[in-house]
């Protein structure tokens, strides 16, 4: 049976490699460092969404409108509720944490015109506008 990598890297901490720590991060003392992007965050650019407080879609990539078979037209018309897998009626309760976390990722069922249940892998956030964007990965199709 293969390991599976973790979800998130591991973090680390000043005090965890003290005096160390400048070495093991060339470039902390200066400040010119990039922050280092977790793979996690790597997703399919054409996988995006955008949807409002009230869960309807404000904003849809081409790759989305795909995934799912409606036209963009007819998402901008529906709310996220309408793409969901029929049994997760945790759709407020997972939305209402994301709003007060202000960041969310995990793992989400879809499901397309044709009724194929597409798992996504999500990361989701709160904009300033107050709207909720979402990047999304495929992870398995056909359940």
């Amino acid at each position: 049976m293969s390991q599976r990598k973790p979800y998130l890297p591991p973090r680390v901490s000043r005090q965890e490699f003290g005096s160390d720590y400048l070495k093991w991060m060339p470039g902390l003392e200066s400040g010119t460092q990039e922050q280092p992007v977790s793979p996690q965050r790597k997703v399919e650019p054409d996988y995006n969404a955008v949807v409002n407080k009230d869960r309807r879609f404000v904003e849809v990539s081409d790759g989305f409108c795909k995934l799912v078979g409606y036209a963009r037209e007819e998402l901008l018309s529906m709310r996220y509720d309408d793409v969901t897998a029929p049994n997760t009626n945790d759709i407020p309760i997972v939305l209402g944490q994301l709003l007060r976390l202000g960041y969310l990722h995990g793992l989400w069922m879809l499901v397309s015109r044709d009724g194929t249940r597409i798992l996504v892998r999500y990361h989701s956030w709160l904009r300033p506008d107050s709207c909720i964007e979402g990047h999304m990965e495929v992870v398995g199709a056909g359940y």
